[in-house]
């Protein structure tokens, strides 16, 4: 689960990581209020931040044909300007693709004097099998590039979680982005609840990007992380009901949001070839070898290791909803799953939805051939794959691409 950058500044907040102070907003009359209240404590800038699941928010383009979802201001009237430029109003960026996102809210915040733009993170490893502080000193660009571009600048520090993060790991990542003085003390702070953040949440990522020096007030310079990014773990969330409640239907697809009521695991495609698939490692495989006969996959869709007959009925109907669907693969291996309840929850399906397009199936596995002979005594025109090559070449003629 993905949640919005203000959200994201509240949990590092409450670990110790010094973010700006700032107000979240529905309506650019709220965003003015805001503004006014910033201007009131001495600030001469303010920025307004549309508040979407995606990146690349600054350089993206609205459909109304407004530049930008983030701007600096230096009046409360500037703010409620560009906050009603945005809110309401569909944001494409790099990431959201061609249709957008629909801006509900923005953030109003504080713009310090930045004097240098640094990265960090906190994921995981998955060839260590630990997490990884992740830093570096290229901040404000995307940390894809830098890896792509300038590797050597990327910091990485391995976390024993058994001992969790260490002060002596923080002095070295600061030292190593160039920090000195008191601003080295700053950094452990800043890393140190940057970790606690992800360990305690159970996220999968969470990024400042950018984490920022600035100058203070008072002539010091300190850290504050301007923008923050954070995904959370699905398989944790119920340890964390003030994190569900966080969870922005909005945000989300309709077809994954409906996929996520029976726990079935679905991602919409581009392509016109449907998969459902027990296990997200044939899932992948499917969607890979249909490509390589000259398909194109219309989503991952994964529905565990011990479907039920009505995860399978609603796994067709949740197919059947996107209308770019011209085919079904059905790939089955029964392992823990039993290959005679698919079959028998295809059979159901299949009535249940009318279907009326090619289905092609292949089972291999426990009751695998129980499971064939259901399906062929019940009379449905199903296809069926003797291999998963044989059944994706099977299902891309059928779709006559």
């Amino acid at each position: 689960m993905n949640i919005h950058e203000f959200q994201a500044e509240q949990l590092l907040a409450q670990y110790g990581v010094p973010v700006p102070p700032g107000e979240v907003c529905g309506t650019a009359a709220a965003a003015k209020k805001a503004a006014e209240s910033l201007f009131a404590k001495g600030d001469a800038l303010v920025v307004v931040k549309s508040q979407i699941h995606a990146g690349g928010r600054g350089k993206g383009t609205f459909q109304s044909g407004f530049q930008g979802g983030v701007k600096l201001c230096q009046s409360a009237a500037e703010v409620f300007e560009m906050a009603a430029a945005m809110l309401g109003q569909v944001l494409v960026t790099k990431q959201t693709g061609p249709e957008g996102r629909v801006v509900s809210k923005v953030l109003v915040t504080s713009a310090p004097a930045i004097k240098r733009e640094l990265y960090c993170a906190v994921l995981l490893d998955r060839a260590l099998a630990r997490p990884i502080l992740m830093a570096s000193t290229e901040g404000g660009m995307d940390i894809e590039q830098v890896a792509a571009g300038h590797p050597e600048k990327i910091i990485r520090e391995s976390i024993d979680p058994a001992a969790g993060f260490l002060p002596f790991q923080g002095r070295k990542v600061a030292v190593a982005l160039g920090l000195r003085g008191d601003l080295i003390a700053a950094g452990v702070k800043v890393f140190a609840g940057l970790y606690r953040t992800w360990w305690e949440c159970d996220a999968s990522l969470v990024e400042i990007n950018p984490l920022c020096v600035i100058a203070g007030k008072d002539g010091k310079d300190s850290l504050l992380a301007i923008d923050a990014k954070m995904s959370l773990d699905d398989n944790a969330l119920y340890r964390h009901p003030n994190i569900q409640a966080m969870r922005d239907l909005a945000e989300e697809a309709p077809l994954e949001i409906e996929a996520s009521k029976f726990n079935l695991n679905y991602i919409k495609l581009d392509g016109s070839i449907a998969c459902l698939v027990n296990g997200a490692g044939l899932a992948m495989a499917t969607m890979d070898i249909i490509q390589h006969f000259g398909g194109q996959p219309a989503n991952f869709l994964d529905v565990g290791g011990g479907a039920s007959k009505e995860q399978v009925t609603a796994a067709f109907k949740i197919i059947l909803s996107d209308p770019n669907v011209k085919g079904i693969l059905v790939n089955i291996f029964g392992g823990i799953m039993q290959c005679d309840i698919i079959a028998a929850g295809i059979v159901a399906a299949a009535r249940e939805t009318h279907l009326n397009l090619p289905l092609v199936v292949r089972l291999e596995g426990n009751n695998a051939q129980l499971g064939k002979q259901i399906l062929r005594d019940s009379g449905l025109p199903i296809i069926s794959g003797d291999s998963m090559a044989d059944a994706a070449q099977k299902v891309v003629k059928a779709v006559g691409r």
